[in-house]
């Protein structure tokens, strides 16, 4: 089955048995500001909805994903040693079973999709700013195991670096850890900045050891009717970012 056209598939260079793709608002039923595709259980839209858009995306996946109750941290979740259903504390997850899907929501924090170069183990974070700041990247490369240097990454939809507009706090938390990180800040008058979750994320992730980044490039906040934005509109919906190892080794768009 084919994805929706509107849907994004990563451009990476990840084997052809590592399959992936985050969701946009096209192809739910969820109305307003939630419309279409809201995947947020906890988003306040109609719980009826949500469930229907979410069983509209497990058409495309191989099993029911795991999704994670997240809180901007910087926990990995272990899809391979979980027991009971309740859903982790965390905002990343990895497995190395095929056919086991991996997932977080995003409404302007950054997804970011990593592997192996040789598709034994997968993972997806969600990272925000404090997610980022707080070594949420780190830890979850350092769930793939081995070394860093054969981890594949790519970074999904995020609020743009014309958009994030942060205070001064945000900015000297990231400085004080790396002063590289000032240039991913721009003045932005009141003692405000614009923020580039994608170059802070690009400088986390090669501080972590991994060379071969690509993605980015995305706004949500301004590519209105394309993605949800919490920054936009508060009542808002999230996207999906879902991963897993293929048995049969096809990928979407190779």
């Amino acid at each position: 089955m084919s994805l929706p056209a509107d849907w994004i598939v990563p451009d990476w260079p990840a084997p052809a048995r590592v399959r992936a793709f985050v969701t946009t608002r096209a192809g739910g039923v969820s109305e307003g500001e939630y419309g279409s595709l809201n995947l947020g259980a906890s988003s306040g839209d109609d719980a009826r909805r949500v469930a229907a858009n979410r069983l509209a995306v497990r058409a495309h996946l191989p099993c029911a994903p795991r999704w994670l109750e997240q809180v901007h941290g910087t926990a990995v979740a272990d899809l391979d040693a979980l027991q009971g259903d309740a859903e982790p504390v965390a905002d990343a997850a990895v497995t190395a079973v095929a056919g086991r899907v991996a997932v977080v929501l995003t409404a302007d924090c950054l997804p970011v999709f990593l592997c192996r170069e040789d598709g034994k183990r997968v993972a997806v974070a969600h990272a925000g700013w404090r997610g980022l700041a707080a070594g949420v990247l780190e830890n979850a490369v350092a769930a793939l195991g081995g070394d860093a240097g054969g981890v594949l990454a790519w970074l999904g939809p995020a609020i743009g670096p014309g958009a994030f507009e942060v205070g001064p706090e945000v900015r000297e938390v990231f400085v004080a850890a790396d002063r590289q990180s000032g240039a991913a800040f721009a003045p932005h008058g009141g003692g405000k900045y614009l923020a580039d979750l994608y170059a802070l994320a690009r400088l986390r992730l090669a501080a972590a050891g991994v060379e071969r980044m690509s993605g980015g490039g995305y706004c949500t906040f301004a590519e209105q009717g394309r993605f949800f934005s919490y920054r936009r509109a508060r009542r808002s919906g999230r996207l999906g970012a879902f991963i897993w190892i293929d048995g049969e080794g096809a990928g979407f768009g190779r």
